[in-house]
C-alpha cells in the first residue's frame, strides 16, 4: 500500500481567510476527478486518483481551548475533507491537563458544528476498537527526528533531563493508535467516504450549478438527454437576447457617434466662416492701408519733383548773376593807375596788393620787379 501526503503548514495563521489556497487545492482535485468521470471513454481503474482522504489537524498544545481561526478552518474543511484533530508536542503538558485539555476540544468542536471523522462501527470486525479509538480522540502525539537506544532497540524519541518520551510508547502518546486506526483498520473506510460523501457533494453542486437537475419543476424525473437539450435551448436563448441586446447597443452607439460627429462638423463650418469673414475683413483693412500708404508716396514724389525743379531754376539764375559779378569786380580790379613809381602800388588783386619796384645794387638793374602784397 503506498499513500501520499501533502503537508500545508500555518504560512498565514493571523489572517482569517488563510483556509482558502487549502479548500481551493481540494476543489482542484476533485475538479480532476470529475472531468475524468465526465469523459466518454472513461479509465478509472487506471486513472491516479489524487483526491485527499484524510487531514490530519494539528493543534497547539495550548491546554485552554481552540484558536477561532482553528474552529473557521476545520468548519471550512469538514464537507470537503475527512479531519481528525491532533493535539501536537503533546510531551509539552501534563496528562492531567492533557486530558481536560481533549475534553475542551471536543465540546468546542461539538459546540461548534465542527464534523470530524469517527471511525466506523457499525462493522462487527472492528466496531469494538473504533469505539474505543473515538474515545481517545483527538490522538496526542509527540514526534522526533533522533533515534535512542532504549534497552536493546534502537526507536525514537525525545530525550530530557528528567527523562525520555518514546514516540511508539502508547504509554506515552497516541502515535501508535493514530497510525493503526489510518494504515491498518480504517484506510478503505476513509476512501469510500471522501468518494461517496465529499466528491459526491461536490459534483452535485458543480452540476447544480450547472443546471443539471434530477427533477423538472413539478417534481417529475427526466433524463440527462432532457436535461442537456433544455439547458442548450436556454444558452441558446440568452445567447440570441445578449446578441440583439448588443446590435441593439451598437445601433445606438453608432447613432450617438453619427450625432457627435455632425454636431462636430457643424461647428468646424461655423468656425471656417468666422475665420474666412475676418480674414476677408483683415484682407480690406490692409488694401485700405496699402491704397493710402501709395497714394500718400505718390503726393510725396510730386512734391519732391516740385521742390527740386525750382532749386534747380534758383540755382541757374543764381550762377548766371555770381558771373556777372565776377567779371564786373575782375575788370575793375585790373585797371590801371596813375604812373607809378618805384615800390609804388599800381593795382590790387583781391586779397593783395600789387607793387611796382626795383633792385638797385644788383644784377637785376634796369629790370622792373613787381611784387604782390597780400
Amino acid at each position: 500500500m503506498i499513500s501520499e501526503t501533502m503537508e500545508w503548514p500555518g504560512h498565514f495563521p493571523t489572517l482569517p481567510f488563510s483556509y482558502k489556497p487549502i479548500v481551493e487545492f481540494l476543489d482542484a482535485q476533485f475538479e480532476a476527478y470529475l472531468q475524468e468521470e465526465l469523459k466518454i471513454r472513461r479509465v478509472l481503474h487506471t486513472y491516479h486518483d489524487s483526491r485527499i482522504h484524510v487531514c490530519l489537524y494539528f493543534i497547539a498544545p495550548t491546554g485552554h481551548s481552540l484558536k477561532s481561526l482553528d474552529l473557521m478552518t476545520m468548519k471550512k474543511l469538514d464537507s470537503k475533507v475527512n479531519i481528525i484533530p491532533i493535539i501536537a508536542k503533546s510531551d509539552a503538558i501534563s496528562k492531567s491537563e492533557l486530558t481536560k485539555f481533549k475534553i475542551k476540544i471536543t465540546s468546542e468542536l461539538v459546540s461548534n458544528g465542527v464534523q470530524i471523522y469517527q471511525f466506523p462501527t457499525d462493522d462487527e470486525s472492528v466496531a469494538e476498537i473504533n469505539g474505543t479509538m473515538n474515545a481517545h480522540l483527538p490522538f496526542a502525539v509527540v514526534g522526533s527526528t533522533e533515534e535512542l537506544k532504549i534497552g536493546n532497540k534502537m526507536m525514537r524519541a525525545r530525550q530530557y533531563p528528567w527523562g525520555t518520551v518514546q514516540v511508539e510508547n502508547e504509554a506515552h502518546c497516541d502515535f501508535v493508535k493514530l497510525r493503526e486506526m489510518l494504515l491498518r483498520v480504517n484506510m478503505e473506510d476513509l476512501r469510500e467516504q471522501t468518494h461517496s460523501r465529499h466528491y459526491e457533494l461536490y459534483r452535485r453542486c458543480k452540476l447544480e450549478e450547472m443546471g443539471f437537475k434530477d427533477t423538472d419543476p413539478d417534481s417529475k424525473p427526466f433524463s440527462l438527454q432532457e436535461t442537456y437539450e433544455a439547458k442548450r435551448n436556454e444558452f441558446l436563448g440568452e445567447l440570441q437576447k445578449k446578441e440583439e441586446e448588443m446590435r441593439q447597443m451598437f445601433v445606438q452607439r453608432v447613432k450617438e457617434k453619427e450625432a457627435e460627429l455632425k454636431e462636430a462638423e457643424k461647428e468646424l463650418h461655423e468656425k471656417f466662416d468666422r475665420l474666412k469673414k475676418l480674414h476677408q475683413d483683415e484682407k480690406k483693412k490692409l488694401e485700405d492701408k496699402k491704397k493710402s500708404l501709395d497714394d500718400e508716396v505718390n503726393a510725396f514724389k510730386q512734391r519732391k519733383s516740385a521742390a527740386e525743379l525750382l532749386q534747380s531754376q534758383g540755382s541757374q539764375a543764381g550762377g548766371s548773376q555770381t558771373l556777372k559779378r565776377d567779371k564786373e569786380k575782375k575788370k575793375t580790379m585790373l585797371q590801371p593807375t596813375e604812373p607809378h613809381g618805384q615800390g609804388s602800388t599800381i593795382g590790387y588783386l583781391p586779397g593783395g596788393n600789387i607793387f611796382l619796384s626795383s633792385v638797385p645794387g644788383s644784377s637785376l638793374r634796369n629790370k622792373t620787379v613787381i611784387f604782390v602784397q597780400y
